[in-house]
């Protein structure tokens, strides 16, 4: 099993952040990657299309809104991995009025090696969190 984390610190509260990617189908709301989020199952699965037309399709396992924290799996993706969970957590940062958010996965690969399925998430966290950074604060 591989794992891999990304973290960024915004300049703006916790509790904006959350209000920003706390939502299941808020993705396309901060990451321009996805710019569809479709919800069935009563809001515990979205259906994603990214940018090229792909589909991912991931499942809400856990969600705690006073902690601003929610873990989710996928269960249909382009992706070399299986067993695949992820969260999403964000806490007040070290400067009054910032926040830390992160971003973190785990993953056994399948048919890639655990460096090369590592890379690629990373680079999906951190593109992400890039993102967020930039829907925040412009």
């Amino acid at each position: 099993m591989a794992t891999t984390t990304a973290t960024i610190e915004l300049p703006v509260s916790a509790d904006r952040v959350w209000q920003l990617i706390g939502g299941f189908g808020s993705l396309p709301d901060w990451l321009p990657y996805i710019p569809t989020s479709e919800a069935s199952e009563g809001g515990r699965v979205r259906t994603l299309t990214n940018e090229d037309g792909g589909v991912i399709v991931e499942r809400l396992e856990a969600f705690d809104d006073a902690a601003c924290t929610y873990s989710y799996s996928i269960l249909q993706a382009p992706f070399p991995v299986t067993g695949y969970l992820s969260t999403i957590a964000v806490h007040a940062g070290e400067d009054p009025g910032s926040a830390r958010v992160e971003w973190s996965g785990t993953f056994t690969p399948d048919g890639i090696g655990d460096d090369e399925a590592t890379g690629l998430f990373q680079g999906i966290y951190a593109d992400g969190l890039a993102a967020l950074k930039q829907s925040l604060t412009g």
